[in-house]
């Protein structure tokens, strides 16, 4: 196994970035966010990501010269435009945008269009709980999970995640898939040569498979194996796309084939100042007298609290990295450029 610092786990992965083709603040926003994963224990959402996303930029499945822009403005409701490029960017201007603009209307819509997968839907959210606001995030993906008594792919896991701001302490946060687990848990399994756990996939013919490369041809399974995961999963899709303007998640080539479309997926984000309605003293109080009911139960764990204790901890003893990733790593950041 292989140690790395922080710091030199973000240039090692915006180098590798650059040199695929990703702008200088492309490749920074999406080596901090990926890294950032990777010291949660988030190893589907982190370094794994890397060779992936450097094989799209030089396909041309992902637009390194992209730079994001708010292209509609109606009041609190706004559009950003990702033009193809990586989302990290254009995840947090909106994220920016929808602070601001709930700062004076109290809350604000942001949808960013034309994206690619936006990783930890979550981490998006903190500068607003850092402003004392609540957000809300949604995403669609790939097409992997079927409707509700279907039989093929239509909806992807679409990730939804909240976080709530907290007078001491850190904020709550809320993130997960729409499938049983996140698809890229099958694409690490699938690197490392384990197996997975019967209840996560189905593969191709429909059938239930401990093989990850078999689910990932397959179909994912909807959380709690059933039709209301998928319904969740619809209302979802139709809010990030028919909403704002993105792509289906059945019309995106999967991320997990080197060739494919700019997949063009969407992203929503919600923002709202617990000001402009209940009072942030108030909100703030509520959420602490919730958090002292849950933490009676002496086995409740706050949502949150282990990403970033292991975080805390990355952050002063660093990654612990295959050695095979870290070759890998290594060679795209000395690849030839794009």
């Amino acid at each position: 196994m292989a140690h790395l610092a922080l710091e030199s786990a973000v240039e090692l992965v915006e180098q590798a970035l650059q040199r695929a083709g990703a702008g200088t603040a492309m490749a920074r926003a999406a080596s901090l966010c990926l890294v950032r994963a990777e010291a949660q224990g988030l190893a589907s959402h982190g370094l794994y990501r890397v060779g992936q996303y450097a094989t799209h930029l030089r396909n041309g499945r992902a637009n390194g010269a992209a730079i994001p822009a708010v292209v509609k403005r109606k009041s609190s409701a706004l559009l950003v435009d990702a033009q193809g490029g990586l989302a990290f960017g254009a995840c947090g201007l909106a994220v920016d945008q929808g602070i601001e603009a709930a700062r004076e209307h109290g809350s604000c819509f942001v949808g960013v269009v034309r994206s690619h997968h936006a990783g930890v839907m979550v981490d998006h959210l903190r500068p607003v709980a850092a402003a004392g606001m609540v957000g809300l995030a949604f995403s669609n993906s790939p097409a992997a999970m079927p409707a509700a008594g279907g039989s093929h792919p239509i909806f992807g896991t679409n990730p939804v995640a909240a976080i709530f701001p907290r007078r001491q302490g850190d904020p709550l946060m809320l993130d997960l898939s729409l499938s049983e687990v996140a698809r890229g848990k099958l694409m690490v399994a699938a690197r490392e040569g384990r197996s997975i756990p019967t209840g996560w996939a189905l593969d191709p013919q429909g059938q239930p498979t401990t093989d990850p490369q078999a689910g990932m041809d397959g179909m994912m399974l909807a959380v709690g194996g059933g039709a209301k995961g998928a319904m969740l999963a619809l209302m979802v899709e139709l809010l990030v796309t028919a909403v704002i303007g993105a792509r289906f998640g059945f019309e995106a080539s999967t991320f997990f084939v080197d060739e494919g479309n700019e997949p063009g997926l969407g992203q929503v984000f919600l923002v709202i100042d617990p000001g402009a309605l209940a009072g942030s003293a108030s909100f703030l109080d509520r959420v602490e007298q919730l958090v002292d009911e849950m933490l009676s139960d002496e086995n409740v764990r706050l949502p949150g609290a282990r990403r970033l204790a292991l975080e805390r901890r990355a952050a002063v003893e660093g990654l612990t990295i295959s050695d095979e990733l870290l070759h890998q790593l290594r060679a795209l950041a000395e690849a030839p450029p794009q």
